[in-house]
């Protein structure tokens, strides 16, 4: 008994000791701290800290905050579609004149017609479309994004789009990820490694295709141009065409948020990690660095792995385009076989085929169709908006439904062919590339045939 009295003695003592021990070392850590902060200077540009908090009262605030948000974001879009119209136009004429001097060189030297219509008219035709549609752009949204970035302006970004990801159980830094998908999806996924929790930036992933890229674009605003604003493409008056694009894209946020939550709740259930964002503060940009990594680390990436795709299908799609059964061409057949199916969703066989034509990249999309409504033997495209009217109104029976579903499956589809290819190489899973492409497309589908539905009973009634 005495022993066991002992023994708890010993421990009461023990205990006290390393409370003794532990207040000691808590008190020491104290002291060095005060130590350190007591030679420390401190030198306050009160002044300015007061600017920059006023700045921020600002573009933080619920009233102003979205709207700043989206002016800056709309101002960059137009600089970038409109901006990029010059340098694509040059780059077409720079490779379409290469393309003559290789046919010359193929007639001279008496080079088998399907070997020129295989190489020149198909891998080296459909490469130039995607480098000319998508370099110009890339060139100029990433060094403008990447300036918004350097001056301390995105982290704001993120801090008014939190409250939306946190309702839907993702992250907020999924709002940056999400601009970034407007230059180039496979960018987009690229930035996702930002998001430190596995599962939210999956999420990010999964979603990020619902933005439109550069290579949707130029079929929104084509089509957009066509049907809801006359022919004068975004010019002074032609406001209907630029509200219905802006439409689109505020539409494709929305999914973004809406399938995020839906994610979130079922296949990739868990909560929403806290997002602890330190304002940095505002900084004059460093225009020249900005633009050569911006250039070097996202646009020529990205372009690469965009010319790996293209190059081969352009020659896959010629051979379908060339291929006779009867009097017929394969690409043709093809889209017979598809024309049920796109029925169901407003739009015909030879759109649906377009789209999975276009897969290695969106750029190819509309020359694909229009090669396909003239029987072409190659992708082509035609001088103006007026003649594209003509072919998809007169010819082909197009009316503003068969357009806005075309530009709803547009805006939601699997990714192209880079963006799959990106995200394999970033997740090195199979199965969520896979998921990658249904998720989207499923909900276009579905997008796309509630729209018909609903439009087609009002015209019934």
């Amino acid at each position: 008994m005495n022993e066991l009295h002992s023994l708890e003695h010993m421990a009461r003592e023990l205990c006290k000791q390393n409370e003794y021990d532990r207040d000691q070392i808590v008190e020491s850590i104290y002291d060095h701290a005060a130590g350190i902060t007591a030679n420390t200077v401190t030198c306050l540009d009160l002044g300015r800290r007061g600017f920059e908090n006023r700045v921020d009262n600002v573009v933080t605030s619920r009233l102003w905050g979205f709207p700043i948000m989206f002016g800056l974001l709309a101002l960059i879009f137009w600089i970038t579609i409109t901006g990029a119209n010059y340098p694509s136009a040059a780059l077409a004429d720079l490779f379409f004149g290469w393309e003559a001097w290789l046919t010359n060189l193929c007639q001279t030297y008496h080079v088998p017609a399907w070997v020129h219509g295989f190489f020149v008219l198909g891998v080296f035709r459909g490469t130039a479309w995607v480098v000319s549609v998508m370099l110009p752009p890339m060139a100029i949204f990433f060094p403008l994004f990447t300036l918004l970035e350097d001056a301390g302006y995105l982290p704001r970004v993120a801090f008014n789009m939190d409250c939306l990801f946190k309702k839907a159980g993702v992250h907020g830094k999924q709002a940056l990820t999400m601009c970034m998908g407007f230059g180039c999806n496979a960018a987009g996924i690229i930035s996702c490694r930002i998001i430190n929790s596995p599962r939210e930036r999956l999420i990010a992933i999964l979603t990020n295709n619902f933005v439109p890229c550069n290579g949707r674009f130029p079929t929104l605003i084509a089509l957009a141009g066509i049907f809801f604003g006359g022919s004068a493409l975004l010019s002074a008056g032609n406001l209907a065409a630029t509200f219905v694009v802006a439409l689109l894209v505020v539409l494709g946020v929305v999914m973004t948020l809406a399938v995020s939550r839906v994610l979130s709740q079922t296949l990739l259930q868990g909560e929403a990690s806290h997002f602890t964002l330190e304002l940095p503060p505002y900084r004059k940009p460093r225009v020249g660095e900005v633009i050569i990594r911006s250039i070097l680390d996202r646009t020529l990436f990205v372009m690469g792995r965009a010319v790996i795709i293209a190059a081969p299908a352009g020659g896959i799609i010629w051979i379908m385009a060339n291929t006779m059964i009867g009097d017929v061409s394969l690409i043709s057949i093809c889209a017979s076989y598809l024309d049920i199916p796109a029925q169901w969703m407003g739009l015909d066989g030879f759109i649906l085929l377009a789209f999975i034509l276009g897969m290695p990249a969106n750029e190819i999309v509309l020359p694909i169709l229009i090669m396909s409504y003239l029987s072409g033997g190659a992708m082509i495209e035609l001088d103006s908006l007026a003649e594209l009217r003509d072919l998809f109104v007169v010819e082909h029976g197009w009316t503003w439904l068969t357009a806005l579903c075309t530009m709803l499956f547009a805006l939601c589809h699997w990714p192209c062919g880079t963006t799959l290819y990106t995200i394999q190489k970033e997740q090195k899973s199979w199965k969520w590339t896979i998921m990658a492409a249904l998720i989207p497309t499923v909900a276009g589908i579905l997008l796309c045939v509630l729209v018909n539905g609903l439009v087609s009973g009002l015209h019934l009634l």
